[in-house]
């Protein structure tokens, strides 16, 4: 294109030269400055200093030209961010613009104050919206819908207040059906973001919606069918009749708007009584699917992971299709796996030989890779289908035959879960294996082979000598290789007590008690030594007994979440298979807004929101929200930071503690938009789920949750509910003790990491990974995460907020705000001679002095200084004055600096009253509060 040349240039001095040409009275000149000034905007060039003064860019919106003044509303929508107070020169030509006669000159103007996200423009834009909402063009109705849900996502009060939302729902009832369509995409992205019923579907809007669809555009119709699957329909009926309005969608080009077509197809059928119309029905859906496969390869992907969905949910959906799914010479690796996959859920007994001579085919191949898949896939056919074991088999002895090294591998292994999903059947394939010992070199193949032949000593001649083979290596063989000859070699002596396997056996617990550095191995041989040498029988009672039969391999999608995801399909989360609150951070989550500000002033931060509408067809972005944990973790917890990301590395201050709610607020998660890749957030870092975790990093002892506060219901937790709070151990260890449990995620979680953001106090973790186990749904683990104070990682300011960050590998990353509690950081050397007390009280400033009436009871002196020195708070002196008694209270906390901050407390009394005047004094006036909640802590 011509306008290419905007991009080539790299020369000093361009602003003042575009300067110049704004300020040209030629309108070509004009326009070819706004486009080289747009031009160095997109490849990353500050030119924000042309936003101010007299020649500048917004000034060229006074004209009539369209192309100028989009690229004008582009420029405004790039920098009205970092320069609201100069953006607010623009609303007056915006407001004007909105009347403008030219249809498309309103709705661009009313798009683009949509896309400024400034509370200051927002302010002026609800009258020329509500006036695009009502305009006589449907262009603009269509527009200013879906400026509706941008506002939304800004300030969601206002949009209920001026009744956009009433407005947005009439609109569903348009003669237009893209301004139906928008309606419907607004009202649905509202709808995510709101607690409340925004959008419900009744019969009245079903007829609209099913109207609206024969005319949209495909996107409209994606928008439509996505909202209709939300619709329970009323009865069989009602469901047949949705059923057949939207069948004729699954000829659609667009394969989105058959896979959406699908879905809603899907969901009525569950309301139909008649098996025989709901069989119908489903048939229906294979020539579609079959259709999408004929595709470019991207898409094949998106159709394949999006059928294996429906394969598992529809078992018989695509039964007599199976060859559609046969790879071609030339489709990429990654269709070529969803094939095979989808191949081995359709096998069943009629198409099983069509089946296996594929696979016998892909065997054959030069990618490795697939090769071992498709021998696997044999295996599997050979598990799930027991009436054709037998030709599964067949075809993995030709498999060995052809003594292809990986070939031979991948069959040892599958052979393996043969003989134990058909115990005492196949023996004849064992003398073949035996025949290919050389040609194992991997690990896996061999711990197969070394089970195999310890499970069947009794059946092979020459085990010992097989066996021998292998233990000439041991030393330098993997864990699960020594692992698996340990037992075969127990099995052997058990099975064959002679005199080699005897000597074999005493060769191999030796190494493996003696010599190697693996605790798992070192203790299966002590436990071999002891039951041999204790009681022969009762070992083999243990090593030979009855295993149980192995069922047909689980390879498809947890019934829950195959449930969760058939509902998105055509989405992303079908395409990874995972629930879309494992990726999206906080988007989707409802937000608590008017209730939760009115009982506790909750912070909640919003994603930004990201529709576009083209002239050709549109699209709304997405909104997010946090919500309040349940329970508030100390007596004066930090005020939220409203963005914990964007703020991440560089966060802390004065206003952080000046801004502290009120005891009775909660703590809050956060989510921000533009924000930093969470990658970076936890140090890029990964976590096995098969780490074993050192004594430090120890999981807390049984019931040590029943203490901790609620920091993240399961609600904000998308089902993760996080207990926990900065402890002090015996020994002055500080450790974030932790208790999570997997309440509603529908997943099993693992992958646990924490991190803190820069906190006053400067704690960070040992280590970021949280030693907690898999959890299964329902289930729930302890864990403590040892800290340490690092001064790097320290704000100025000595405050007590703690914001934290908790990855889970199916959730993403959780935020929640939590406080250090002040006597968390008393250390145990915090006494100080009377002496001492008193020059530094009388040395400190009558400014570090602040005073406050704790509501407490005080008994007795000794019970009260017994409760004090509990919490590292020691009593200097006791003094009996007229009428009340006096304790002089000393403690110390430690510093990131490795320094000490010494606490003076006078706490004075009257035994039995109510009432403690507690009168604080310390260089670190702003530790006060922390140090009045740590003393009623103590003394409570």
């Amino acid at each position: 294109m011509a306008d290419g040349r905007f991009f080539s240039t790299t020369k000093k001095g361009e602003v003042a030269e575009y300067k110049n040409d704004l300020h040209s009275l030629d309108r070509k000149s004009q326009k070819n400055a706004v486009k080289r000034v747009i031009a160095a905007m997109t490849v990353g060039k500050d030119v924000s200093s042309l936003f101010p003064g007299t020649h500048n860019v917004v000034n060229c919106m006074q004209t009539e030209d369209m192309e100028l003044k989009k690229l004008v509303y582009l420029y405004l929508i790039n920098y009205a961010k970092t320069q609201p107070d100069l953006a607010i020169m623009a609303v007056n030509t915006f407001v004007k613009d909105t009347q403008d006669p030219n249809p498309l000159i309103r709705a661009l103007a009313v798009r683009t104050m949509g896309c400024i996200r400034v509370d200051k423009i927002t302010e002026y834009l609800c009258d020329p919206l509500q006036r695009c909402l009502k305009d006589e063009d449907p262009y603009v109705r269509k527009t200013a819908a879906v400026c509706v849900a941008k506002l939304y996502d800004i300030s969601a009060e206002m949009v209920e207040d001026r009744g956009f939302l009433d407005v947005l729902r009439d609109m569903v009832g348009d003669a237009n059906p893209m301004v139906v369509a928008n309606a419907v995409a607004a009202l649905a992205e509202i709808q995510a973001s709101s607690s409340g019923p925004v959008f419900v579907i009744d019969g009245a809007v079903l007829t609209k919606l099913l109207r609206a669809l024969n005319e949209c555009s495909e996107w409209g119709q994606v928008f439509i069918l996505d909202a209709l699957a939300a619709y329970t329909p009323a009865d069989s009926r009602d469901a047949e009749g949705i059923v057949e309005r939207v069948a004729a969608r699954l000829q659609h080009a667009n394969g989105a708007v058959v896979l959406s077509a699908i879905k809603l197809i899907l969901h009525a059928a569950k309301y139909i009584e008649d098996a025989g119309a709901r069989a119908a029905i489903h048939k229906k859906l294979a020539p579609p699917l079959v259709t999408l496969l004929g595709a470019e390869p991207e898409i094949q992907y998106v159709a394949l992971r999006n059928i294996d969905l429906i394969v598992q949910s529809v078992p018989g959906i695509l039964s007599h299709e199976v060859k559609v799914f046969f790879c071609k010479y030339n489709d990429p690796i990654y269709v070529k796996t969803e094939k095979l996959e989808i191949m081995i859920k359709l096998a069943d007994e009629k198409n099983i030989d069509q089946v296996l001579l594929e696979l016998r085919e892909y065997a054959s191949e030069v990618d490795v890779d697939f090769v071992r898949k498709a021998v696997r896939a044999v295996g599997r056919c050979a598990i799930s289908l027991e009436p054709a074991a037998e030709r599964c088999v067949n075809v993995l002895l030709d498999l060995i035959q052809g003594r292809v090294s990986y070939v031979v591998q991948e069959a040892v292994v599958v052979l393996r879960d043969v003989f134990r999903r058909y115990p005492g059947r196949y023996e004849r394939v064992i003398a073949p294996l035996c025949e290919c010992l050389e040609a194992l070199d991997e690990p896996e193949a061999k711990a197969a082979m070394v089970w195999i032949i310890g499970e069947y000593a009794d059946r092979i001649d020459n085990a010992d000598e097989l066996l021998e083979q292998f233990l000439e290596g041991f030393p330098e063989e993997s864990p699960g290789v020594q692992l698996a000859l340990v037992t075969a070699t127990v099995k052997l002596f058990l099975r064959k007590p002679s005199e080699k396997p005897q000597a074999l056996i005493q060769l191999v617990l030796s190494y493996a008690t003696q010599e190697t550095d693996s605790p798992d191995l070192r203790d299966r041989a002590y436990i071999y030594w002891r039951l041999l040498s204790a009681d022969p029988d009762a070992a083999r009672d243990v090593v030979l007994a009855p295993r149980p039969v192995i069922e047909a391999a689980a390879d498809g999608v947890d019934p829950a979440l195959r449930a969760e995801l058939l509902g998105e399909l055509g989405s992303l989360a079908s395409v990874l298979h995972r629930p879309a609150a494992a990726f999206t951070s906080a988007a989707r989550l409802a937000v608590r807004r008017a209730s939760q500000l009115g009982a506790g002033g909750v912070g909640v931060s919003r994603s930004t929101s990201t529709a576009a509408d083209e002239a050709g067809g549109t699209a709304a972005g997405g909104s997010a929200g946090g919500s309040a944990a349940a329970t508030p973790h100390v007596p004066t917890p930090p005020a939220p930071v409203p963005d914990l990301l964007g703020d991440l590395l560089d966060l802390g201050g004065a206003d952080a503690d000046a801004a502290a709610p009120a005891p009775t607020q909660a703590p809050t998660t956060h989510a921000a938009a533009g924000a930093p890749d969470v990658l970076d957030l936890l140090g890029g870092l990964s976590v096995s789920n098969g780490a074993v975790f050192g004594a430090d990093a120890g999981r807390a002892a049984p019931g040590a949750a029943s203490h901790l506060p609620v920091l993240l219901a399961a609600e904000a937790g998308k089902g993760l509910v996080i207990r926990g709070g900065v402890e002090r151990e015996a020994g002055g260890q500080l450790a974030y003790q932790l208790h999570l449990e997997n309440a509603g995620a529908g997943v099993p979680l693992d992958g646990f990491m924490i991190q803190l953001n820069k906190n006053g106090w400067g704690l960070v973790p040992q280590s970021q990974t949280i030693p907690v186990p898999r959890l299964a749904p329902g289930a729930s683990a302890s864990a403590r995460v040892p800290l340490v104070q690092n001064p790097a990682s320290a704000t100025p300011a000595l405050t007590p907020a703690l914001q934290v960050a908790i990855k889970v590998s199916q959730l993403g990353v959780l935020y929640l705000a939590d406080a250090v509690p002040l006597a968390a950081l008393l250390r145990e050397d915090g006494r100080t001679s009377p002496e001492a007390f008193v020059g530094e009280w009388q040395a400190l400033p009558d400014a570090a002095e602040q005073a406050r009436t704790l509501p407490l009871v005080i008994h007795a002196v000794p019970a009260a200084q017994a409760s004090l020195e509990a919490a590292r708070l020691f009593v200097m002196a006791h003094k009996s004055v007229p009428g009340a008694e006096v304790l002089y209270v000393t403690g110390a906390a430690g510093l990131p600096s490795g320094q000490r901050a010494q606490l003076l407390l006078e706490l004075r009394f009257v035994p039995g009253q109510r009432g403690v005047a507690t009168v604080f004094k310390a260089q670190e006036t702003s530790l006060a509060p922390a140090a009045f909640d740590a003393v009623a802590a103590a003394l409570s």
